[in-house]
């Protein structure tokens, strides 16, 4: 029985300290590339994309430039909605991100989670929505996993975490 309870306590000690692996890569995401905006917001000089720094459902505190709050998770047709209906940082043009945007965050020499932490405030490892539907089958749509950056389809009645972009104007 005290086994158990030391196997599970250093099972969930080494999950609650793990922390992001960076490899000695060229940056796919470097932090020139963006301009933090003081709204919590940043832009992508690359893509001409503007990008919330928080997941859906959070909240962005300016003063310590973090997030708080619990991020939601979405099943694919609420996250449309929720983004249609989103008027964050004054901005009412807000869109669930395509595959492609959504790849164009991805900081490939990362994992754990595979994004730049300087820019993305949350750092979630997990399943994020985009707006891409699969052509087969057609109940399921793709999503990216930043644990380790990867695409995969998830069925749309499945509940995923949301990252807002809208195109900068």
């Amino acid at each position: 029985m005290n086994y158990t309870f030391l196997i599970v306590a250093a099972v969930l000690s080494t999950s609650l300290w793990a922390e992001q692996r960076c490899y000695n890569l060229q940056a796919s995401t470097p932090a020139e590339r963006f301009v933090i905006n003081t709204d919590g917001t940043i832009t992508d000089n690359a893509t001409g994309l503007m990008w919330q720094r928080c997941s859906y459902g959070q909240q962005f505190d300016a003063e310590l430039q973090s997030c708080s709050g619990a991020a939601q998770q979405l099943n694919w047709q609420q996250a449309l909605q929720s983004a249609t209906n989103d008027e964050f940082a004054g901005f009412d043009d807000w869109h669930l991100p395509n595959s492609k945007e959504l790849a164009s965050i991805v900081e490939h020499r990362c994992v754990e989670p595979s994004l730049n932490l300087d820019l993305f405030l949350d750092a979630s490892n997990d399943n994020y929505w985009s707006s891409t539907s699969a052509v087969t089958p057609a109940d399921h749509a793709w999503v990216y996993e930043f644990y380790s950056g990867k695409n995969s389809l998830h069925a749309k009645s499945s509940d995923v975490f949301v990252r807002l972009v809208r195109y900068q104007q």
